[in-house]
């Protein structure tokens, strides 16, 4: 058995599990998530823990799958009780972001600003004009809107201008000599 998937997934207080025919859905605070679950998978619950295990035995894709899908619900438990966020710096001169609503407004250095539209359950904070912070329950939502956001111009190596990610470190490099 996959030993990811031996650890139980503990469920804290406030977050509602709900196990259906072949779906999961969780429930808190920050807001509901629902996973179809593969049919090599059986999930148990037991009071205010979830176990995972594979649905054939010595067979490798069903115990890879059983680890899969605990380490997915247990990020779908976090998100709804905490929630995910990411943090993007912008650095160049005249890099700039706004957010208003459900859009955030990025000027990058291009001849015209990008406003990007957020999907449904991700919400963006700019505390400061090269700060950008992005918040919600669903973790793969939350990385891909930070990676489409730092896509639009990622950092470069020479001058080091560009969206990188809080805590990336960029490597320099020696500029071309005569």
């Amino acid at each position: 058995m996959s030993r990811v998937a031996k650890a139980p997934v503990q469920i804290p207080a406030g977050v509602e599990v709900k196990l259906g025919e072949g779906t999961i859905s969780v429930k808190g605070k920050q807001g509901t998530l629902e996973l179809a679950v593969h049919s090599y998978v059986a999930i148990n619950q037991e009071e205010s823990a979830l176990t995972f295990a594979a649905t054939k035995e010595n067979d490798k894709k069903a115990t890879a799958m059983a680890g899969t899908f605990r380490a997915l619900v247990n990020n779908m438990v976090t998100g709804v009780s905490v929630g995910f966020e990411k943090k993007l710096i912008l650095q160049g001169v005249g890099y700039r972001a706004k957010a208003a609503g459900n859009t955030l407004n990025l000027n990058l250095g291009f001849s015209h600003p990008i406003d990007y539209v957020l999907p449904e359950g991700v919400s963006v904070e700019t505390p400061s004009q090269t700060e950008i912070v992005i918040k919600g329950a669903d973790k793969q939502a939350v990385g891909q809107v930070a990676a489409e956001i730092r896509g639009y111009r990622p950092p470069e190596p020479y001058k080091g201008k560009g969206v990188r990610y809080a805590d990336e470190t960029v490597r320099r490099k020696e500029a071309k000599k005569k």
